[in-house]
């Protein structure tokens, strides 16, 4: 894991870098000498975190699958009446 770290003005100006870098480990963003922010790899941050993937994510259609064909057969019953009783 390798530590870079960034002043804010360096961060400002090449983000693509600091984005790089965040893949190999964490970036510390200083501000005027003092580490004010740390960016992370969203992996890394899930990882620290135990955040886990919601509900919707583990319930939805895996990668790559976009197309699925659903159709629902019209019913053939007449609607009945409320019963207000």
């Amino acid at each position: 894991m390798t530590i870079t770290t960034l002043t804010s003005r360096e961060f400002n100006q090449d983000t693509s870098r600091a984005k790089k870098a965040a893949n190999q480990g964490p970036v510390f963003i200083t501000d005027r000498g003092e580490p004010a922010h740390v960016l992370l790899s969203i992996e890394e941050y899930r990882r620290l975190t135990g955040v886990r993937e919601s509900i919707i994510d583990a319930l939805g259609l895996p990668a790559g699958v976009e197309d699925v064909e659903f159709e629902i057969p019209r019913s053939r019953d007449l609607p009945r009446s409320p019963d207000l009783s």
